[in-house]
């Protein structure tokens, strides 16, 4: 049986795909994700949760493979945690996302991970840092990834100020 496209069919919006976002605002960050797990059009599951803690106010958005994100950031909670105690204060945001940087990128022929790391710190305040396939880090006032994200980046470009409260 042959599927063709008609008209109307290209006036339906898409809804598959994973989106997370992490906005830096004047006191603080927002973070959200949709919760749906999609293969293609197939979606095993509509009530994944794509925010993981790290750390206070230090947490992580996950795209891509749901096992290697789950298992990266698995292993940076612990890390941070046991880096906290070693300090015998709050890590630092960057810290979070250096970490996974550092896992991402020596491991960037195996993993399919794009990851977000957003929070606040008393060091340097609400941070955002994006950090898609490949391992690369950057710091940004704002960070939108997954396969859903091209949705939403036209909104943000056109309506995103720097220090909004």
């Amino acid at each position: 049986m042959e599927s063709s496209l008609g008209p109307k069919d290209l006036e339906k919006p898409e809804t598959t795909g994973t989106t997370i976002m992490a906005v830096a605002y004047d006191g603080g960050v927002v973070v959200a994700a949709d919760s749906r797990t999609s293969m293609g059009s197939f979606i095993p599951d509509r009530t994944t949760d794509k925010l993981e803690y790290l750390s206070d106010k230090i947490f992580c958005l996950r795209s891509g493979s749901a096992a290697d994100t789950q298992l990266i950031c698995h292993h940076v909670r612990h890390y941070l945690g046991m880096h906290s105690i070693e300090l015998g204060k709050t890590p630092y945001v960057k810290t979070a996302a250096n970490l996974f940087r550092q896992i991402l990128y020596n491991n960037k022929d195996y993993l399919l991970a794009g990851i977000i790391i957003a929070g606040w710190d008393p060091y340097e305040g609400p941070q955002v840092f994006s950090l898609p396939l490949g391992g690369s880090c950057t710091k940004v006032p704002y960070a939108i990834g997954g396969s859903g994200s091209g949705f939403i980046y036209g909104y943000c470009d056109a309506n995103f100020k720097e220090k909004m409260t």
